[in-house]
């Protein structure tokens, strides 16, 4: 019964008085640095906007040297804001690991000291069990005594459930610290990767910058004569398109080689990074010519794939930078896919390919052989065209 009266001693303190240790200063510190880091992200992220307030109002101005220059600086110190914003929510999601990594030492400290208690006391309850109330009440010198020793068995047993439940509560919490501290594992990962991808971009602006700059020498009228050159170059291609869809589309209805079912689409490039989605508002060339496809970060050299099964209806060839290469494919249900930028083309026209055939190699650096003007860097430009009208690739992928 000694045991008894320390061990409810020890249970008529708060529970988690163990809880406060060490630890707290640290983790309080890691809050309030947690807290530097929001007030940064807020704030660079109110650059962003205002940058992206920039680029729209420049892109409704008069097409003109200076005012694309001036899209293109805003794009690049957009860029730099972002891998900027990204890297203060990389150090927010370490402080916020460590964070929880503390906190989780607490709560495995607080079940480590319950746990003893708990052990104690129910060593000392089978101890007490293996007399019986008679034996009890005879060795106690009146029945008061023995009343008093029965009520504290029975505190004893109470607080013995009480703290049961408590260090039930605290590994649920521990479990869910544990589970908070793989997600934000997890967030940081996915920054981290994203961090690679802003850098890529940054890197594209960048050259886009010096390309337009090389190509036209920071003069005005070569830049209006490129430009000219450019959109008669892209009306071309757009024909060209649609009449070699055309008469493939016809020569095949006549052969019955096609029937009304839509090939799924696979991937054409490994990649799964998009550089520029389909209508992209933050195209650098928008005031140009709107982006009819997605462009998907593809190394110099990739092998591209077809993305369904299909006859080539063109495999333009070029011999020189300012020419655009590419390969249109025609597939059932009036659908075709196009493949632009390509360094390497391994098809002809009116033939047929399979769902993963190699049709060619990725392009798009600037200055290469079939990049066409404009190309910010390597990677493939890829359409749908539904009946001949260009639709978001995304919807078929």
């Amino acid at each position: 019964m000694v045991i008894f009266f320390i061990l409810l001693g020890l249970f008529s303190r708060p529970i988690f008085l163990f809880s406060q240790t060490a630890n707290s200063a640290e983790i309080d510190e890691l809050n309030r640095q947690i807290a530097q880091r929001k007030d940064k992200i807020k704030e660079l992220e109110e650059t962003i906007n205002k940058y992206n307030k920039n680029i729209e109002q420049k892109q409704t101005q008069a097409v003109s040297l200076k005012n694309q220059l001036s899209i293109l600086d805003n794009h690049i110190n957009k860029a730099e804001t972002d891998i900027e914003l990204t890297q203060e929510k990389i150090k927010q999601a370490q402080l916020e690991i460590e964070a929880l990594q503390l906190t989780i030492a607490d709560k495995e400290a607080v079940m480590e000291k319950q746990k003893k208690i708990i052990t104690k006391v129910v060593q000392a309850i089978n101890t007490d069990k293996r007399k019986n109330y008679l034996e009890v009440l005879l060795t106690n010198n009146s029945f008061a005594e023995f009343y008093d020793q029965l009520q504290y068995t029975m505190n004893v047993f109470t607080d013995l459930g009480q703290s049961v439940k408590i260090l039930r509560l605290v590994k649920e919490d521990l479990q869910t610290k544990q589970a908070q501290v793989e997600s934000r594992k997890k967030t940081y990962e996915d920054l981290k990767a994203e961090l690679v991808a802003k850098q890529e971009k940054l890197k594209d602006q960048s050259k886009a910058k010096e390309n337009l700059l090389v190509q036209t020498k920071s003069s005005e009228l070569k830049y209006k004569t490129l430009l000219s050159s450019l959109k008669q170059q892209y009306q071309t291609v757009i024909n060209e398109q649609r009449a070699f869809e055309d008469q493939v589309r016809k020569k095949l209805a006549l052969e019955n080689k096609l029937n009304n079912s839509i090939d799924a689409f696979n991937w054409p490039v490994p990649s799964r990074v998009i550089n520029a989605t389909f209508r992209d508002p933050d195209y650098p060339f928008k005031n140009v010519f709107q982006h009819s496809g997605v462009d998907i970060r593809a190394s110099q050299g990739t092998p591209i794939r077809a993305a369904a099964s299909g006859y080539v209806a063109r495999a333009k060839v070029c011999t020189t930078a300012s020419c655009y290469s590419y390969v249109l494919i025609v597939h059932t249900g009036s659908v075709s896919t196009l493949y632009g930028h390509l360094s390497q083309i391994n098809v002809a026209g009116d033939q047929f390919v399979q769902k993963g055939d190699v049709i060619g190699l990725s392009g798009g650096r600037p200055g290469s052989v079939g990049a066409g003007p404009f190309v910010t860097g390597p990677h493939l430009h890829f359409e749908v065209r539904l009946n001949g009208i260009p639709v978001d690739p995304m919807g078929y992928l």
